[in-house]
């Protein structure tokens, strides 16, 4: 194995975390909380920021990369858009304090399984790697509006 495609496989399954037996996405999104934490104790919300904008940019590569030599368009091991769209929501969730991250867990969640109008457009309509980041990203935004809402009604 090449060490593009080794590099590759280790962003795309976002350090072997796509490997676990079960599913692989919610184990993705629950390994990114701890990983969220440790990069804002760092360098505050705008290391979190610039994290997600690198899991993006790396996650189109290594999906790239990795569906040249897949005949699924979407493989479940992929993982990285997952970790991507959970950072998405958790900058929204850590404007209000940390202790929104389940919160922004669920509702990521909920709108990734689910797919409701946007997400599914977005799984549907982009190509290649960018199909497998959208869907994520635009689930990601998702749940960080929801959590406005919900902030907004409980405040």
């Amino acid at each position: 194995m090449s060490d593009e495609l080794r590099r590759a496989r280790t962003i795309a399954t976002f350090f072997g975390v796509g490997r676990i037996k079960g599913p692989a996405g919610t184990w993705a999104s629950l390994a990114a909380l701890p990983c969220a934490w440790v990069i804002e104790g760092i360098g505050g919300v705008f290391a979190l920021a610039l994290a997600t904008g690198a899991a993006i940019v790396l996650g189109l590569w290594a999906s790239g990369v990795l569906l040249a030599r897949e005949e699924d368009p979407d493989p479940g091991w992929i993982v990285i858009d997952e970790v991507a769209g959970q950072w998405l929501a958790l900058l929204i969730a850590h404007l209000f304090g940390v202790h929104w991250d389940l919160i922004a867990f669920a509702l990521f969640r909920t709108f990734d399984i689910a797919k409701p109008g946007p997400v599914g457009w977005a799984e549907k309509n982009f190509p290649g790697a960018a199909g497998v980041m959208a869907d994520d990203l635009v689930a990601g935004a998702l749940a960080g509006i929801a959590l406005v809402i919900v902030r907004v009604l409980a405040w």
